[in-house]
């Protein structure tokens, strides 16, 4: 019995860190609401919802972070233009910020994509991921293991890109929130 509570309790306060986690890394509340609703979403199973919510975590942080190292004040606009792409990643990097923290787990490539160029430009994957997803095209995620006559896409088949978006964003939301409190605060 006493095993049975202790697994319980040690149950409840995992979940009760994984809740707060966005919130203690001390981004902000323009920041953090939407990478706790994310991770909301992906415990509720609504995985479009997760993607799509952590992605535009990452870019409102990106924007409003480096708003706020060219101006250290309360962000009442953001630039309408600047929105994530390698470009604005670069401009990031040059800032400062932990951007490496946003790669992907397999993608070794990461700051050699930033440096392509029109034409031959490669996204990196957290930027390549967010166009295609918050532009409506979720192509690349369509189950074809059945055959082609057999195609079809549900919001599970985004279940393990919301799973890694989470792990890319609890990483980035460690160290972004380190680089604030030591720029932004001091």
């Amino acid at each position: 019995m006493e095993e049975e509570i202790q697994k319980f309790i040690d149950e409840g306060l995992k979940e009760h860190k994984e809740k707060v986690f966005f919130i203690q890394q001390e981004l902000g509340a323009e920041i953090h609401w939407f990478f706790t609703q994310a991770f909301q979403a992906l415990k509720s199973e609504l995985y479009l919802p997760a993607c799509t919510s952590f992605l535009n975590g990452i870019e409102a942080s990106l924007r409003v972070t480096m708003a706020q190292v060219e101006k250290p004040c309360r962000v009442t606009e953001l630039d309408g233009i600047k929105t994530l792409s390698n470009s604005l990643l670069k401009s990031a990097k040059e800032m400062g910020l932990p951007i490496e923290a946003l790669a992907f787990p397999d993608e070794h490539d990461f700051l050699e994509k930033l440096e392509t160029k029109r034409p031959n430009i490669l996204n990196v994957e957290i930027v390549r991921i967010r166009h295609n997803l918050c532009h409506g095209n979720i192509l690349e995620y369509v189950n074809v293991e059945l055959g082609e006559h057999n195609a079809f896409f549900t919001p599970e088949c985004c279940r393990e890109l919301a799973k890694l978006l989470h792990l890319v964003s609890k990483e980035w939301a460690m160290q972004l929130g380190i680089f604030r409190r030591r720029l932004l605060n001091a």
